[in-house]
């Protein structure tokens, strides 16, 4: 009777970290780090001096209610005026860019290159002063806030007429397809059909936009404003002087935060829901 033999093979031990614990450890490098830095910069700031030139207790209390009723109020009506115009002049802009005529096309696309790459101060700067230059005596119907929502709405068009293209062309040919099979014109079939569906899907780059235009409206300075027509920079800059210290400038900081938060917590609330729609 023979022997079985019997072959044992033992594997190597891995040598190293795995995956898990090569990530895990990054990790807790950069939490101690951050960590690190903070203590650094808590222990070697002059919190005192801060104190003094941004928190003045007295200086914040005389800011109100002027900082909400006045400030806040032309800055949030700025900001809508000029997305409404902008909003508007962008599918007026994104259609021409679809359009089958090719000289839509191209000044769709000239219009877009331009105020999208000029910054938006040229063009606060262009409307207060370049239009009544060429054209005396010409006023914008609603005076400062009429050349604001103007400013803000053509630098804003540019953008939202790209994303509203886009928008349109993310829904499927199907649709159009469907809809002239059921007697729609392509007029009809555009504005009853694609584009609602168009907008559920760039809702929210849209309102990410009106963030961005939020904080623009504080170029309004430069078309030069009435003590009434002020908004939050103009307002915080002019106590600042005032009081010689810059407590008021991070007071209409923190009321841009009072929107711009709220607003961003809506925008990711909209692209968890756009996702799972897609889902």
């Amino acid at each position: 009777m023979t022997g079985t033999k019997v072959e044992v093979t033992v594997q190597p031990k891995r040598k190293g970290l795995s995956r898990r614990q090569k990530r895990s450890l990054s990790r807790g490098v950069q939490y101690a780090v951050f960590v690190v830095a903070v203590i650094a910069f808590a222990a070697t700031a002059d919190w005192g001096q801060l104190k003094n030139q941004f928190a003045q207790a007295d200086i914040a209390e005389r800011m109100f209610p002027d900082v909400i009723t006045l400030a806040l109020k032309n800055t949030v009506l700025f900001t809508l005026t000029g997305f409404a115009v902008g909003l508007v002049l962008g599918m007026v802009i994104a259609l021409m860019r679809l359009s089958s005529v090719g000289p839509y096309r191209w000044l769709a696309g000239i219009y877009i290159e331009i105020f999208r790459g000029l910054p938006a101060l040229l063009i606060f700067i262009f409307i207060g002063v370049a239009v009544p230059l060429a054209f005396p005596g010409t006023e914008i119907v609603g005076g400062t806030y009429g050349k604001v929502a103007l400013a803000l709405g053509l630098v804003a068009a540019a953008y939202m007429a790209e994303t509203i293209r886009a928008g349109i062309q993310a829904v499927p040919k199907g649709q159009m397809e469907a809809a002239r099979s059921l007697g729609f014109s392509p007029a009809r079939a555009m504005v009853s059909i694609i584009i609602p569906q168009a907008f559920r899907i760039i809702l929210p780059p849209l309102t990410n936009e009106l963030v961005l235009l939020f904080k623009d409206s504080s170029l309004v300075l430069f078309l030069g404003v009435t003590l009434e027509e002020r908004e939050l920079s103009k307002f915080g800059r002019d106590l600042a002087s005032q009081t010689a210290n810059s407590t008021p400038i991070l007071v209409a900081g923190l009321c841009y935060l009072l929107v711009t938060i709220p607003l961003g917590f809506v925008v990711r609330r909209m692209e968890a829901k756009a996702q799972e729609a897609v889902k």
